[in-house]
């Protein structure tokens, strides 16, 4: 899944789990509202899940740098 997909079903999840827990509040079904909870969870989760994501992405393109730098160096020293 790519990344704008993947933070749009996160999105929709939040906005459709919060639909839901509202409507199951105002009518006072408690199953509509568990599972609207459930599913605002499960959005916020995937959201930063991929926000973790990125970041580690960064930090492996980061260190992939410093290492050929590293590597450059030495070749010119020899």
């Amino acid at each position: 899944m790519s990344n704008t997909k993947g933070k749009i079903e996160s999105n929709k999840d939040k906005l459709v789990g919060g639909v839901k827990e509202t409507v199951g509040k105002v009518t006072g079904n408690e199953k509509l509202e568990l599972k609207g909870k459930i599913q605002t969870k499960k959005g916020e989760l995937e959201g930063k899940a991929m926000d973790i994501g990125d970041q580690a992405d960064s930090i492996k393109e980061v260190i992939a740098g410093n290492i050929n730098d590293a590597i450059d160096k030495n070749k010119k020293k020899q």
